[in-house]
């Protein structure tokens, strides 16, 4: 299953297609790409103005779970900004272990890593806050998260506050579990920043990757019919030629 992201983008179709194309503006806003070189890359578009392009990639690195794969971009002109779509499909490396591996564990990550990217992106085009503040609010927004999860979590403080109520202490103490938990709850589901890229305000269903992936213009070797025809499992047919056999004389013993 392809990995599927979609976010609208109040932005100029333009200036986004302009951050997608160029390897020096996605290498900044793109959290999963280190090192981009161009290759001849299909592009195509639409009398609506819808642009596609269509991108192969890999990793020659032994670490890397993902051996190659490929995917596409897509920009929407809509009345009040831009639909950006993203979608690709990878190949794993060792075997079992690796599918295994990339279904449990790198497949969400790249799917979390590209929807955050891409509302890195937008908040690049729609506020002007470029990707490396960005990613400094999301850093900082983290730490605090952290540090109210750590102080609700140990109780930090709590003794020491519960003394100043007096004879309110006993119900302040009775009250402390619950009003911890609510802290808790706070710091771990309370919506983000509207300065800090997040991946959940974008859109993540895989299965449409297949549906939209068919309509971008990518040039792929052609198939042989002949080879798609047979059958699995016969072999492909092979004339049989059979040997004219010379007689042989036997010759009498002297």
């Amino acid at each position: 299953m392809g990995l599927y992201v979609e976010a609208h983008i109040r932005g100029d179709l333009d200036e986004l297609w302009a951050r997608i194309q160029d390897p020096a503006q996605r290498r900044r806003w793109h959290l999963r790409l280190t090192e981009i070189h161009h290759m001849p890359c299909t592009e195509g578009g639409r009398p609506d103005g819808t642009r596609n392009c269509a991108l192969r990639f890999s990793s020659p690195h032994p670490l890397s779970p993902i051996a190659e794969g490929s995917g596409y971009w897509r920009c929407v002109p809509e009345d009040d900004g831009v639909r950006f779509l993203t979608g690709y499909g990878h190949r794993p490396r060792r075997g079992r272990a690796g599918a295994l591996a990339d279904r449990v564990l790198v497949r969400p990550l790249l799917g979390w890593a590209t929807a955050w990217s891409v509302d890195r992106l937008r908040l690049w085009l729609e506020r002007g806050i470029t990707p490396e503040r960005a990613r400094l609010n999301w850093l900082a927004e983290l730490a605090v998260r952290a540090l109210v999860l750590t102080a609700g979590g140990t109780g930090f403080g709590a003794v020491s506050v519960i003394r100043f109520f007096g004879s309110l202490a006993p119900t302040v103490a009775y009250l402390c579990p619950l009003l911890l938990a609510l802290v808790i709850s706070v710091a771990l589901f309370a919506p983000p920043s509207a300065r800090t890229p997040a991946a959940r305000r974008c859109l993540r269903t895989g299965a449409l990757v297949a549906e939209d992936m068919t309509e971008v213009p990518v040039r792929e070797p052609q198939p042989d019919r002949e080879a798609s025809r047979r059958p699995v499992g016969r072999l492909p047919h092979v004339s049989r030629v059979r040997p004219r056999l010379r007689p042989v004389k036997e010759e009498a013993p002297a």
